[in-house]
């Protein structure tokens, strides 16, 4: 087995390198959000292939290339079929496209079926990402996707650094405590009801605070579903991509199950809840 490795504190000697990636890396993918079209399409194939070479790196150390390009190859197929308005074929390509990855892998990776997890860990987020800007005001819904999330982000930073307490989780993340996990959950809420306040949205404020909440859980699932998976596989970050921050997985963790619901909502809304 794996050993665990020790978990990372907070550095605050590097606070100004992650401000400055966040500075970066925010308004980029705001702007893509907004402009849809190939712009788009093309910032989610590029973040996807980055997040399929960690993925690679974390789970099939002795064959890292060969890894990566058969998740790559496999997440794209499905999000290119989205991209073009075939959710439901996109859907049904993902296992076929996971158990493809598997066998690429067989023979050079720990753990083929590693490589055909990381297709089902990674495709739906995107698929669902496709999907949600391409309804109607879907750019004002990714925006609310993306506040939700940086806000629980950031709620649950502040509030777990202030106020500390007991651990949320302390075999795999010793970092995190219950009254940033709360914190992140009310940062999540009020910004999801705070969207919803503009004049585009026809979203009653308690359909947005459930959505909010909903969103906050997500995003808090997603990143302690992250940290497991590192454990597992013996890593203290998936990379070294961004300046500060580690690899882009582990920027985008959270997000990943959080686009998850956000869809889901946008769904039933269009459904004729919430208004």
């Amino acid at each position: 087995m794996t050993p665990l490795p020790q978990a990372r504190r907070f550095d605050w000697s590097n606070l100004g390198l992650r401000v400055a990636s966040a500075a970066v890396l925010i308004p980029a993918a705001l702007w893509a959000a907004w402009h849809d079209g190939w712009v788009y399409l093309v910032v989610i194939s590029v973040g996807l292939a980055l997040l399929a070479i960690e993925w690679g790196g974390m789970s099939a150390p002795r064959a890292p290339v060969r890894v990566a390009a058969a998740v790559t190859a496999a997440i794209l197929a499905a999000v290119f079929l989205a991209h073009r308005g075939h959710f439901i074929l996109a859907w049904l390509v993902l296992p076929v496209a996971a158990l493809a990855a598997a066998l690429v892998a067989r023979g050079v990776a720990e753990r083929a079926v590693d490589a055909g997890y990381g297709v089902l860990y990674i495709t739906p987020a995107a698929i669902c990402l496709v999907w949600l800007r391409s309804t109607n005001q879907g750019h004002w819904w990714t925006m609310m996707l993306f506040a939700c999330t940086w806000a629980a982000d950031i709620g649950a930073f502040a509030v777990g650094s202030t106020l500390k307490g007991p651990k949320l989780w302390p075999r795999f993340s010793p970092n995190k405590t219950w009254s940033g996990f709360i914190g992140g959950l009310a940062a999540a809420t009020v910004s999801a009801v705070l969207m919803a306040g503009l004049s585009v949205f026809q979203l009653d404020w308690r359909a947005a605070a459930l959505i909010g909440l909903a969103v906050g859980l997500a995003t808090m699932a997603g990143d302690l579903w992250e940290s497991a998976l590192k454990r597992r596989f013996g890593v203290k970050d998936s990379g070294d991509l961004i300046p500060g921050h580690g690899g882009l997985l582990d920027r985008v963790d959270g997000l990943m199950f959080a686009v998850v619901v956000m869809a889901g909502a946008r769904l039933a809304n269009h459904l004729g809840w919430g208004h």
